[in-house]
């Protein structure tokens, strides 16, 4: 933030071009993470249409020969009972994580930004696939009605973290840990399976992803300052792809727990 005080007093030449580029900027991240979100979407969507099936006479059977059924009429299809049940789901469930942790390090190293905000595309489809089991458990309706409530505190606190004067730096390493116990608390509970403990998880989940999205929305705004009187334009594209990845994964994540208190199941 004080490099930001700093570029302002340089002129007012000076920071209106800055003003202006960080406008675009800041349009150009919420641009990509916005396809990336439609991408998710329409995956998701696809992949559980093909799913599941209405046809008695084409649906997968388990082990013991019976119809695998998702509710009353609706059944897994072939291509569902590969993707939900046998050794592929865990591919479907690991692989976003894989690219994120072994991945995207490289591609913001060594790709163009051209091929960074592919590699995000394609991150995007990979966790429409994994995300869409939600279609099989909960009401389109729920799952839409928690989408429009994700965006609209997504777009709250986003604007908090772009405006507030206060400086959100300190809150960077706490927010972290809390992610780390997060995914410390969902493996433990995969074996308590405690139902009281994932309500705990989820309320824990939306206040830390919360908070990144001020957190990270400020960082995207301080480091585009920083760098801008530079003229790093290369550097400056690839931040704003790697700003879409990180306020995508927080939304998705509110989106996610807030599901499991909104959605209503068939």
């Amino acid at each position: 933030m004080s490099e930001y005080n700093t570029i302002r007093n340089a002129g007012v030449r000076t920071a209106a071009q800055i003003d202006e580029g960080l406008r675009a900027h800041m349009n150009k991240v919420y641009g990509t993470m916005s396809v990336g979100m439609l991408i998710t979407a329409a995956a998701a969507w696809a992949i559980a249409g093909l799913a599941v099936t209405g046809d008695a006479t084409s649906a997968a059977v388990n082990a013991d020969g019976q119809l695998m059924m998702v509710r009353p009429g609706e059944y897994l299809s072939g291509l569902g009972a590969l993707i939900y049940t046998s050794p592929l789901r865990f591919v479907v469930m690991f692989a976003p994580l894989a690219f994120i942790f072994f991945g995207w390090g490289a591609v913001l190293r060594n790709a163009s930004a051209a091929m960074a905000q592919f590699a995000f595309f394609v991150f995007a489809s990979l966790i429409g696939v994994s995300l869409s089991s939600i279609f099989l458990v909960y009401t389109d309706f729920s799952i839409v009605q928690t989408f429009l409530v994700t965006a609209i505190a997504f777009a709250g606190l986003s604007l908090y973290g772009y405006t507030t004067k206060r400086d959100l730096s300190g809150m960077g390493t706490f927010l972290m840990m809390g992610v780390i116990g997060l995914l410390v608390a969902i493996i433990v509970n995969m074996f308590l399976q405690s139902g009281v403990m994932m309500m705990a998880i989820s309320a824990i989940g939306v206040l830390i992803f919360a908070g990144l999205t001020a957190f990270d929305t400020q960082r995207l705004k301080s480091d585009y300052v920083a760098h801008a009187a530079h003229g790093d334009q290369e550097w400056l594209d690839k931040a704003a792809i790697d700003g879409s990845l990180s306020l995508y994964i927080n939304f998705l994540n509110m989106f996610q727990f807030l599901l499991m208190f909104l959605g209503s199941q068939e």
